[in-house]
């Protein structure tokens, strides 16, 4: 399996290249990593912090549908109903799975990564706020310096590329909250943070209406976040109201991929 390997410091942040592989090559990696970031005290904390994407890129008249897969212990399903609805009518999402939603579903996740309709993003291999400091989010412990962020960021990203073949472009943290210094480490690991502008269902907690109502108020260029692992929840039926009346808008769905242009 390939290891992600830093460039030299005086490099963007965002530049990664293949090295080595084994546990030396990893730990050789998390060690770069903390001490590239020692001293960094964080002074942001929240879903919209530097860095984190919010909107597709100006001009598109796209929206991203995002769905989480977080893999608590209460959220290791797969909501059938909301992945069939969007095969059947060709819709496009980026979808953000956990290690610990993979561990539970790797049938699930195998057959949705060979799909072409869905791209495949980093949720973390714990679903863990991202901090370098140890700050919890919604009652979630976060994770407890950089190299536990590491941990949480690289071990997914690894788990997913060894199924796909490809490494993940996007990262969102377990609950969407980080602080500034770890959207700069995850862009060291080669990923980039997405956030949100449309609040979809409320981690798979709005009722059909709700869904219905918050995804007929996105516009061009929006990213909406929504939930594929709570087949009990409301989400697949609203999300069934609300994309054929969004598509007489003109609107059309993409990946993240697609709407940042990469």
């Amino acid at each position: 399996m390939a290891v992600i390997v830093l460039l030299a410091v005086s490099r963007p942040v965002t530049a990664v290249e293949a090295g080595e592989g084994g546990d030396d090559g990893y730990a050789a990696l998390r060690q770069r990593v903390v001490e590239r970031f020692a001293g960094r005290a964080p002074t942001q904390w929240g879903e919209r912090v530097a860095g984190v994407i919010t909107h597709l890129r100006s001009g598109t008249n796209g929206v991203a549908l995002t769905l989480d897969a977080c893999g608590t212990a209460r959220g290791k399903g797969i909501d059938s109903r909301l992945i069939a609805f969007l095969e059947r009518e060709g819709v496009p999402a980026t979808l953000f799975v956990t290690g610990r939603w993979i561990e539970a579903n790797p049938g699930e996740f195998r057959r949705l990564a060979a799909n072409p309709l869905f791209e495949i993003a980093n949720h973390g291999d714990r679903h863990r706020p991202a901090s370098v400091a140890g700050r919890s989010a919604y009652g979630i412990a976060g994770t407890a310096d950089v190299a536990a962020l590491v941990d949480e960021i690289e071990l997914n990203a690894r788990r997913i590329q060894e199924v796909t073949g490809r490494r993940p472009r996007f990262f969102r943290s377990g609950t969407a909250y980080y602080d500034e210094v770890a959207v700069e480490v995850a862009g060291v690991l080669g990923h980039r943070v997405a956030g949100f502008s449309v609040l979809g269902d409320a981690g798979a907690t709005f009722s059909v209406e709700q869904v219905r109502r918050a995804l007929l108020a996105a516009t061009p260029g929006d990213v909406v976040i929504l939930h594929m692992n709570h087949p009990e929840s409301g989400t697949a039926a609203g999300v069934e109201a609300a994309i054929p009346l969004l598509r007489t808008r003109g609107l059309r769905f993409v990946t993240l991929s697609e709407g940042m242009g990469d």
